[in-house]
């Protein structure tokens, strides 16, 4: 009986044991439910691409993004998101920092990484516990080593090449065989592969569609019969823009053009070129989207497959507008709206109702706080944008009624003047500060989305010239705007 009772009491022992194990496992399980898990991140950047041609969502309706319009349509898309500096790496610089240019010390391409007194995303979110992947283009700074920041870095200098681009992972350099695209995309699915036990962010940074414009061989005939709609603000004559915007338009952009076109002749308008509704160029860039396309689908796909896709906040943006024939240019750096304006699509459905769109005007800089917070950091105080959490969350909110607008003089291309404006939900006003005996710009983009005709001199709208400029003024400082005058070679001579 003694022996009996023995076992009996080493069985009732383990029972009691496994039942303790069964329970605390249980418990453990239900607090872990209880704390949601930090969001990974997966933000791709294009690099110059407009913000109408977004599949679906675009003026090309030839231009087919079925897996960019998926992640539209799971998401919110920001119908009115705009830059601060329309041009590569100072936009690139407030995407990282939640800042204005003047205030992150990256004024002009390849002038310099972000000044190291300000916010810097990358930092913060290892700080908050993430590994972090840079995949793409960088062009800030100068080369391509790998910079702080980053648990792993492939990248290549400035704007790199489509073709057989030399690269650079994490300090050794090569080069690699293929299209810019599919190589950037395999690296990053490469790394999102690889096991790991934290949440991560990756930073997936197209070349495409920057010039030279130049789509993957399987879709260089794409869309071959398509004819582009022409731009009505094609037509502009700029007969009420400013003088230096026409000599930019006759003589060219760039240093030797610049300076040779001094004390040239200027007309007081232009005759615009003939609209080319199958222009090359054009259809190129439009064509390197495909490529960009698939490479976003692919990234779903592995996220959808590995059951993490729902716990992912999925970005698409880009780092500035392009003209692409709007005021015949075919660049960037102006404060029009094709400039300006960028695609923003955001997918997280633990906090994003899908199909939702949003009209507020948000801003490049509102990035970095965004992704902050959904990281579960505190969004530093120095950090100029807003989190754009409460807007994903449809919340009722106050939000910014205009913004600021800046770029300065590159010695590359002086023809485009240093600029500084102000847009609100109805007007915007321009000016360039350096240019003497030249005129402003405003326009009621409400009535004028085109931003065909200048009112600065109707005197109709001298109340709202003077509300704007009062506006400017409230604005440089708030956000303590200064002009660092990169380029020293200006010559406007009176006239």
């Amino acid at each position: 009986m003694k022996r009996l009772n023995r076992k009996k009491q080493r069985v009732l022992i383990i029972l009691s044991g496994i039942t303790m194990l069964l329970f605390s496992g249980i418990s453990c399980a239900t607090k872990k439910n209880q704390e949601p898990s930090k969001p990974n991140i997966v933000f791709i950047l294009t690099d110059d691409q407009a913000w109408n041609t977004l599949g679906r969502y675009g003026r090309y309706p030839f231009l087919k993004t079925p897996n960019i319009d998926r992640i539209a349509d799971e998401g919110m898309v920001f119908k009115n998101a705009f830059c601060t500096t329309s041009l590569c790496s100072p936009s690139r610089a407030s995407i990282m920092t939640g800042c204005y240019a003047h205030t992150n010390g990256v004024y002009v391409n390849g002038y310099a990484d972000p000044d190291p007194k300000v916010p810097y995303l990358p930092t913060i979110l290892q700080e908050n516990g993430y590994e972090t992947a840079m995949v793409g283009k960088w062009h800030m700074g100068h080369g391509d080593q790998p910079r702080k920041g980053f648990d792993y870095w492939l990248s290549f200098a400035g704007v790199g090449r489509y073709v057989d681009p030399p690269l650079n992972e994490n300090g050794t350099k090569f080069i690699r065989k293929g299209y810019m695209t599919d190589i950037l995309n395999d690296y990053a699915l490469q790394w999102l592969k690889k096991p790991r036990n934290k949440p991560f962010c990756i930073f997936i940074w197209h070349k495409a569609p920057h010039t030279p414009f130049t789509p993957a061989p399987r879709d260089s005939d794409a869309f071959s019969d398509a004819r582009v709609p022409n731009y009505k603000n094609w037509y502009d004559d700029m007969a009420d823009k400013p003088r230096w915007m026409r000599r930019l338009w006759l003589y060219g952009a760039h240093y030797q053009n610049w300076k040779n076109s001094i004390g040239k002749p200027v007309p007081d308008k232009i005759t615009p070129r003939p609209w080319d509704p199958q222009n090359p160029r054009a259809m190129n860039y439009l064509r390197t989207l495909l490529a960009v396309d698939k490479s976003v689908g692919e990234i779903r796909k592995y996220l959808e497959e590995k059951g993490i896709l729902d716990n992912t906040v999925f970005i698409y943006s880009s780092d500035n507008g392009f003209f692409l024939g709007a005021h015949q240019h075919g660049d960037k750096r102006l404060m029009y709206e094709e400039s300006l304006r960028i695609p923003l699509v955001i997918r997280y459905p633990k906090l994003i109702k899908s199909g939702s769109t949003n009209s507020n005007m948000v801003l490049n800089i509102d990035i970095a706080p965004t992704i902050v917070e959904l990281a579960g950091g505190k969004v530093p105080e120095k950090m100029q944008g807003r989190s754009l959490v409460p807007l994903l969350r449809n919340e009722n909110v106050n939000w910014r009624t205009s913004f600021l607008y800046e770029y300065y003089q590159e010695g590359y291309a002086p023809s485009y003047v240093t600029l500084l404006g102000v847009r609100n939900e109805h007007y915007k006003y321009i000016e360039s500060p350096d240019v003497r005996n030249d005129i402003e710009e405003l326009y009621d983009i409400q009535s004028d989305p085109e931003e065909m005709y200048n009112l600065i001199k109707d005197p109709n709208y001298n109340s709202v010239k003077s509300e704007m400029i009062k506006e400017l003024d409230t604005l440089k400082v708030k956000t303590g705007y200064f002009d660092p005058k990169i380029f020293k070679g200006q010559e406007f001579p009176d006239e």
